[in-house]
């Protein structure tokens, strides 16, 4: 059973003697796919304690021998800046892997090996696994692998893990590492560098995982985790390397940092020669043609909105708003299931109350497994599809750099694209995926504009399916969301403290995606959103029942009126808006009803969709918002979320009355 976004399926459990490996590397390098390549789907994703990182685990037999495989955060060096990086560190320092695989790009070769030269001298057991081989092979570069490894000191691996190429060499290197692996090359250093790190390193005596060499460097840099470590280890003797090391730095003036990147960038440039050769004209593969374009805002921008068109509006919007859910909704559905189902119910059930509870108004069957799986599914599967396809061409990275001086001006980088995008899918997965952002400032900004201005892919198929007759609703209805998006986003920068940091991402190959690799990501997510839905309409339609057979629904719906009233929309749209409390796919596919039945006019549909977007976070989007941010930035935003989408809905009415738009 696989895993998505946090959630974990089935647990591997503890194997017994069983071995542990550790997959390390720069951010876009192949890790997660060799992952699932070593480790089959038997996967767990769980917080790394006291953190809100995710960090995969999983179990493979290798040599008939088990081992526990940990798919590590992306990491630049071991000396950390963000929460990812430590907990990376924080694995290869106290979960003692026999074997760490260090995945790189062939293409960015030089620049990625300082962190191996790093691991090296921190006297871990590395195995390097030069990755992304296909693409650098097609781009006219050569790599003598061989004499990497002679160079290194270190079994050196090629490979093409979406193209499965390498794995068996992978598994082979793992297995017998430490019969064919001796000392680590000692790489040297200037003599002045060479001479502070024996001293310090001289100077202790606990016991370490990592070399007392790469401890000093570490110390050097002012890292705190690490000081912590050595002051915890070396007691009252702390003290002498406490002076030391600030006699060192105060000598230095602040220039270590760049003297040693500096003397590390001479090592590798030393070690690559002879190794890695590029041709004189170097072949432009069509894949970096695309990436060019799609990074600059000439071309990048037509190009998104390209993306945009045929993958949300026609596909998500016409084709699984439109097409499927006419096909299982109203076909399957409300035409075959539903009758049939209300009779059995009848037959079996003689107490009207109750069958009310299973075929009624809102029953469980013909109302909430109704939503769930006629309507919502066939929008969630085909936004997951493409965003499966869109994730494995590198799209996503590119997109970022793309947008990433526009959301600087929202107090966010170009890395919040992804959990924006992602809440097109799902707002409470791209809740989740905001713990990936750097700093607590953007993660607030960004879980503010995720529960106000993003609507889910089942809300904003439904809301395409409703507006697509109404060309002019549509235009309104995206005009609206895109200022407030701007609007909030702006105060949001200026209200919130902190600056911005800043951005850098490794951008992956543009390649065609295997058709195997999207349907088993849309598998994944499917099975996690559909098992976190399915319960929640089942809850609701029995809460909604409770509440008529009660009266209480009734009186929601009357003390509502006003408000639906103040907005311009007649009395049925509350049960929408009460609806949308549970899920807000559930109440966009209560608009939905409400229009087949010829509620509402053009006017109306708008002010209600926008409304009903910007409306408050549904249940489990707040309570994700809750675990992430706390009871008071989730209940404060949910509050302003609130009054502000009524606060527009009446805004947007007046101005449609008054300009005669959509009449």
């Amino acid at each position: 059973m696989a895993t998505c976004c946090g959630k974990q399926t089935e647990a591997p459990g503890k194997v017994p003697n069983a071995k542990r490996v550790a997959l390390v590397g720069n951010p876009n390098v192949g890790k997660s796919v060799l992952f699932n390549a070593l480790t089959g789907s038997y996967v767990t994703v769980s917080n790394y304690p006291g953190t809100s990182v995710e960090v995969s685990r999983g179990h493979a037999v290798i040599n008939e021998q088990p081992w526990e495989v940990i798919d590590t955060p992306g990491m630049y060096s071991i000396h950390t800046i963000t929460e990812e990086e430590r907990v990376a560190r924080e694995i290869l320092l106290h979960e003692t892997p026999d074997v760490v695989l260090h995945v790189l790009d062939a293409r960015n070769l030089e620049r990625m090996l300082a962190m191996t030269l790093q691991l090296i001298e921190a006297g871990l057991p590395v195995i390097l696994v030069v990755n992304i081989m296909d693409e650098a092979e097609r781009m006219g570069l050569k790599i003598d692998l061989e004499l990497l490894r002679q160079r290194l000191g270190i079994p050196v691996v090629g490979s093409a893990t979406t193209r499965k190429r390498g794995l068996g060499e992978i598994r082979s290197a793992i297995a017998t590492y430490c019969q064919d692996v001796g000392s680590p090359r000692h790489f040297t250093y200037s003599r002045l560098l060479e001479h502070d790190i024996n001293e310090v390193s001289g100077l202790m005596e606990g016991e370490y995982i990592l070399s007392r060499r790469a401890l000093a460097l570490l110390l050097f840099q002012q890292d705190e985790e690490i000081t912590s470590l050595v002051r915890r280890r070396e007691g009252e003797g702390f003290g002498v390397i406490a002076e030391r090391v600030r006699d060192i730095a105060f000598n230095r003036r602040g220039s270590f940092h760049l003297d040693l990147s500096m003397e590390r960038k001479d090592i590798v440039k030393k070690l690559v020669q002879d190794v890695f050769t590029s041709p004189e004209k170097r072949v432009v593969t069509w894949g970096e043609r695309l990436s060019r374009i799609s990074v600059r805002p000439l071309t990048g921008i037509p190009l998104l909105l390209i993306v945009l068109y045929f993958g949300l509006y026609k596909f998500v919007g016409d084709f699984g708003a439109g097409t499927l859910v006419d096909v299982l909704e109203k076909k399957l559905f409300v035409e075959m299931f539903n009758p049939w189902i209300t009779g059995i119910v009848k037959m079996v059930i003689p107490w009207e109350i109750i069958q009310e509870l299973f075929v009624g108004e809102y029953g469980i069957i013909t109302l909430g497994i109704r939503y769930a799986v006629g309507i919502i599914l066939p929008i969630v599967a085909t936004f997951f599809i493409f965003f499966s396809f869109l994730e494995d061409t590198g799209y996503f990275p590119r997109l970022a750099l793309l947008v990433d001086r526009i959301f600087k001006r929202f107090g966010l980088t170009g890395r919040a694209v992804i959990p924006m995008v992602l809440g097109f899918g799902c707002d409470t997965m791209a809740t989740m995926v905001t713990r990936t952002l750097e700093t607590t400032r953007e993660r607030v900004i960004a879980t503010v504009l995720l529960a106000l201005t993003i609507p889910c892919s089942a809300q904003l198929g439904v809301i395409l399916a409703l507006l697509s007759k109404f060309p002019g609703a549509l235009v309104v209805w995206g005009a609206c969301l895109l200022l407030l998006f701007v609007v909030v986003g702006l105060l949001a920068a200026r209200v919130m403290p902190g600056e911005a940091p800043m951005f850098y991402m490794e951008l992956p190959p543009m390649r065609l995606p295997q058709f195997s690799n999207v349907l088993t990501k849309t598998y994944t997510r499917m099975q996690w959103y559909f098992m976190e839905i399915l319960p929640l309409f089942v809850l609701a339609s029995i809460l909604l029942w409770l509440g008529k057979i009660t009266g209480l629904f009734e009186k929601l719906i009357t003390a509502m009126t006003p408000v639906m009233a103040s907005i311009g929309l007649p009395r049925e749209t509350a049960v929408a808006f009460i609806f949308g409390f549970f899920r807000r796919d559930y109440g966009a596919a209560g608009l939905y009803e409400l229009q087949t039945k010829g509620v509402m006019d053009a006017r109306q549909l708008t002010v209600a969709a926008v409304t009903l977007t910007l409306f408050i976070p549904c249940v489990a989007q707040f309570l994700i918002m809750k675990k992430e941010r706390g009871w008071k930035v989730a209940g404060s935003i949910g509050v302003f979320v609130s009054l502000l989408a009524f606060g527009s809905g009446y805004v947007l009415n007046r101005f449609l009355l008054v300009t005669g738009i959509l009449s």
